[in-house]
């Protein structure tokens, strides 16, 4: 404990400048934009200016284990016992309890993210990763596990309702892995999660070194433009490969694949692609071993298919839908912000928001939202979820029509309906009630049940804490206009 009067060693991020707040400092990124800004191209980023995303973005120089945050992210080897810089200090700091605490998790592979108590940090948590070593041959499946570990301890932090995190940079000395290299898949997973799961998130540190500050200083600006003209000038500067829309690192000889066991369900994008790209090759019956094709197709159009048929022929769709959906481009539809994870329940569940008013449907490509939904929800929906309909303030323009939702309602796996326990509408007029009455009872079994029609916020609060639901400005507002009259 720190004596009385003396100033904490602790750093609390509060206090830190943000990336977008650092756009007016000197240096690098001012010539960046000089000497580049003739290289515009007419087409956009794949990396666009988002200042939303850019406050949320700290860099700082210094010890992260004296960061005063929700968790801090330690790089470990297999049996979480290295000894590099930022895990020696994080030793030191945290206590002998942390050692404690570690051997019960029995070690951690390669790409995993575990977590355990921050013990005499400032931070609450410590997540504990292992980064890859890195040799040029094996280069590829270095690359994927590297995204795991970033992409791993980002979707903890968001599984955990974590405010804010602290990155070091996951891979030591002795892995060999190239500085830059490692930084931009960092930064691009990163930049990608936010996007697409990040709302819940309010702060990420990247806690670097000296050595390590110049590097992210230089390559910081391409995946997180602190201005539309830093964005023109560093699109010549981002590199070909800039992976899936979840920033993973995509492996062109890995896209068509034969499969090894003919008949078994299609489970990846890879094989599915397989049926897609290649037509004929592979998918007539003797390959396939499962009877003639046209004439379950037959069967299944009379009505007369077998129910494991059916589900086997849906969970083939659900795939192609699924591969399709990480393959695409959706930023445009995730920057509308009408879909995304906040905390959790009363239960413990997780608690996903819809918020109608941002959903323009006659202004936005609507197979695309499907897709976006399908991309956002896939990893949600393996365990309980319930999800927080916002109908406030919407208009004719914000409606889905019921074939949409229909057509929604068949694409999706078993696992969405099956672990949805409720659906809260909240503000709902009378029109929305019947026509949602109509649609659960007629459209779609099992769903009137967990339809819960919310009048006021406070009612919402009943079965969610404040606390755990990110609630848009404007709903607040309308509540307490609505609650005053």
């Amino acid at each position: 404990m720190d004596p009385l009067g003396a100033r904490s060693q602790f750093v609390d991020i509060q206090t830190l400048p943000t990336w977008q707040q650092q756009l007016d400092e000197g240096g690098e990124e001012k010539r960046l934009v000089r000497s580049n800004s003739m290289l515009s191209q007419t087409f956009p980023s794949p990396f666009p200016f988002r200042p939303d995303i850019n406050r949320k973005i700290i860099l700082f120089a210094g010890d992260i284990a004296l960061l005063n945050c929700t968790a801090v992210v330690n790089t470990s080897n297999e049996s979480l016992s290295d000894k590099n810089p930022v895990s020696d200090s994080i030793h030191q700091q945290a206590g002998p309890e942390l050692q404690d605490e570690l051997l019960k998790l029995k070690g951690c592979r390669t790409g995993e993210a575990k977590l355990t108590k921050g013990f005499n940090l400032a931070a609450r948590f410590i997540i504990h990763t292992v980064g890859p070593k890195y040799k040029t041959k094996y280069r590829t499946a270095a690359e994927s596990s590297l995204y795991s570990c970033y992409r791993n301890i980002m979707q903890l932090a968001a599984e955990q309702s974590m405010a804010s995190v602290s990155f070091c940079v996951v891979t030591t000395t002795k892995r060999g892995y190239p500085l830059e290299d490692a930084t931009h898949i960092a930064l691009r997973t990163v930049r990608r999660f936010l996007e697409n799961h990040g709302n819940s998130i309010e702060t990420v540190v990247f806690a670097v070194s000296d050595t390590e500050e110049s590097v992210y200083k230089k390559l910081l600006p391409l995946y997180y433009p602190r201005s539309e003209e830093e964005e023109k000038a560093c699109l010549p500067l981002i590199p070909a490969d800039i992976g899936n829309s979840e920033g993973e690192p995509v492996v062109p000889e890995r896209q068509i694949r034969i499969a090894e066991k003919p008949g078994s369900i299609e489970d990846e994008c890879e094989e599915d692609s397989l049926e897609l790209d290649l037509g004929q090759v592979g998918t007539h019956a003797f390959a396939r071993m499962e009877g003639d094709v046209d004439k379950q197709r037959k069967l299944i159009l009379q009505g007369q298919m077998s129910e494991a048929a059916m589900q086997k022929q849906h969970q083939r769709n659900y795939s192609r839908w699924l591969c399709r959906a990480r393959a695409e481009d959706l930023s445009d539809i995730a920057a509308l912000k009408a879909l995304y994870q906040t905390g959790v329940d009363i239960c413990g569940r997780t608690v996903m928001v819809v918020v109608g008013r941002n959903i323009p449907v006659t202004l936005i490509d609507i197979e695309k939202a499907l897709l976006y939904f399908i991309h956002v929800m896939d990893h949600i929906t393996v365990k309980e979820y319930v999800m927080v309909y916002f109908h406030t303030l919407t208009g004719e323009h914000n409606h889905l029509d019921s074939d949409f939702l229909k057509k929604l309602y068949d694409i999706v796996d078993a696992k969405y309906k099956k672990n949805l326990m409720a659906f809260y509408f909240v503000h709902p007029t009378f029109r929305s009630k019947v026509s949602t009455w109509f649609f659960a009872t007629f459209s779609i079994s099992g769903m009137k049940e967990k339809v819960r029609y919310l009048d006021s916020l406070q009612q919402l609060f009943t079965c969610i804490r404040p606390e755990q639901i990110d609630i848009p400005p404007f709903v607040l507002e309308y509540d307490a206009r609505v609650r005053t009259q």
